[in-house]
């Protein structure tokens, strides 16, 4: 078996093993992490060897502690990123590589089709129609897209959600509400083969899947982290946030929306957990809990896109993809049916 993972921001963890009677053997672990002292490593090596195929990540983790000697140090990795590298191993994972990535960023769609088309990619990416793929949003409507559960009474303003042309549309994916005006955020879904994340807690397939936007942020110069469970963040404030659906057909969806630019009184007009959020400091702390791409970079927003891909292509390969007109007429026929459903919007009410 055979098993690799790079922890979100810090380093690769790979391990080899034999599998003797459902039962881990010559375990070898490596990577490029940092560990001391040396006679660590033998100590983690033997501290799995022997344990089961069927153990839980937090038995791994639990063992991998009482294996480590009590004045180890670790940097770059962890017992857990330890646990996680063994689940995959033994689920054979594969890596961002070995897959042929597409890449869709069609021209502006109504808000609903894009929520549609979520549904839609990850329902093909699951029966094997189409290869993993990522899709950069456009749009020239203003929308709130609240999370799978949200109640839509305790999150919008209907009233002023009505007086400021904003649509209301439900996702599919849990989290909270994206208020999104037309060209003030960057959205991007992917679309992906659940053996991606396999071995992994929903909490780290998080950051996994979106630490290349880390990386591509850092390199527009922002000091971007990630922030558990589901927040990308800055030292001079928060930049957006991810959401993420699994299906039963094998895939996953993820997708993070992060905020280029924003009105921030008009959306906590619209937004009622903006208000209990900000208390009574109003807009002034909406402004600072948000940290807009256009006020760090100063760059244009299709600037900013353009390099976010390409970080994407250059560690995880890509090639420009369109989306077929079965999958589009399957989306906006799902637009109308569902997601414009009063029955879909409202079923928390």
């Amino acid at each position: 078996m055979h098993g690799e993972y790079k922890v979100p921001g810090g380093k690769l963890v790979v391990i080899d093993f034999d599998v003797v009677e459902d039962a881990l053997a010559n375990v070898r672990l490596a990577g490029d992490f940092f560990l001391e002292p040396d006679e660590a490593l033998d100590a983690l090596n033997a501290g799995l060897e022997g344990m089961a195929t069927s153990s839980t990540a937090e038995d791994i983790t639990r063992r991998v502690r009482e294996a480590l000697p009590e004045e180890a140090q670790l940097l770059g990795f962890s017992p857990e990123s330890v646990a996680v590298v063994v689940r995959r191993a033994i689920t054979g994972a594969r890596d961002w590589r070995d897959y042929d990535w597409q890449i869709l960023h069609p021209g502006p769609l109504a808000p609903r089709v894009h929520v549609a088309l979520d549904e839609v990619l990850t329902e093909e990416v699951g029966a094997g129609r189409r290869g993993p793929t990522l899709r950069i949003w456009e749009w020239n409507e203003d929308a709130a897209i609240i999370g799978s559960f949200q109640s839509v009474k305790n999150e919008i303003d209907m009233a002023e959600a009505e007086r400021e042309k904003v649509q209301v549309i439900r996702r599919i994916s849990g989290g909270g509400a994206m208020f999104m005006e037309s060209e003030s955020v960057v959205t991007y879904s992917l679309y992906v083969p659940s053996e991606l994340v396999s071995g992994m807690s929903f909490a780290e397939s998080y950051a996994y899947l979106d630490e290349w936007v880390l990386e591509g942020l850092n390199t527009l110069g922002i000091e971007a982290v990630y922030e558990p469970l589901n927040d990308i963040t800055s030292p001079k404030g928060k930049i957006g946030g991810a959401a993420q659906k699994r299906l039963g057909s094998g895939a996953v969806l993820h997708h993070a929306t992060l905020s280029y630019d924003i009105d921030a009184e008009r959306m906590v007009r619209v937004l009622r957990i903006g208000r209990e959020k900000m208390s009574d400091k109003g807009t002034k702390s909406a402004k600072k809990r948000v940290s807009p791409l256009r006020t760090q970079t100063g760059m244009p927003r299709a600037e900013i896109i353009d390099s976010l891909i390409a970080t994407f292509v250059e560690r995880h390969g890509g090639t420009p993809d369109e989306v077929t007109e079965a999958e589009m007429t399957k989306a906006r026929e799902l637009a109308e049916s569902k997601f414009a459903s009063r029955e879909w919007t409202y079923r928390v009410p």
